[in-house]
């Protein structure tokens, strides 16, 4: 009897430092957790810089238009001045009266 339990304890040890063995364990490095040291096998990923503006059609189309705008902005161009206070004249009568 004492044959029996010495073995199924070394049994059940045997079966616990295998189960440990292989489920690996957690690191803590540069405030990350890792699995385990399979992270190394992996290529790192690259992530390309974004642009200043992530719209580039839309940019290009706005520049475009802000430069014919500021071609077009001659002193000819521009509207002619707003009439001063007192320069409104009578009321418009409303159509009816």
């Amino acid at each position: 009897m004492k044959i029996k339990s010495k073995l199924a304890l070394a049994t059940l040890g045997f079966t616990g430092l295998l189960l440990i063995g292989t489920s690996g364990c957690q690191t803590h490095i540069g405030g990350m957790t890792l699995p385990s040291g399979h992270y190394l096998e992996h290529p790192p990923q690259y992530v390309p810089p974004s642009p200043f503006f992530p719209l580039s059609k839309e940019l290009a189309s706005m520049e475009t238009g802000a430069n014919n705008n500021q071609t077009a902005a001659s002193p000819s161009a521009l509207p002619a001045p707003l009439p001063g206070p007192g320069g409104m004249g009578a009321p418009v009568p409303m159509p009816g009266n």
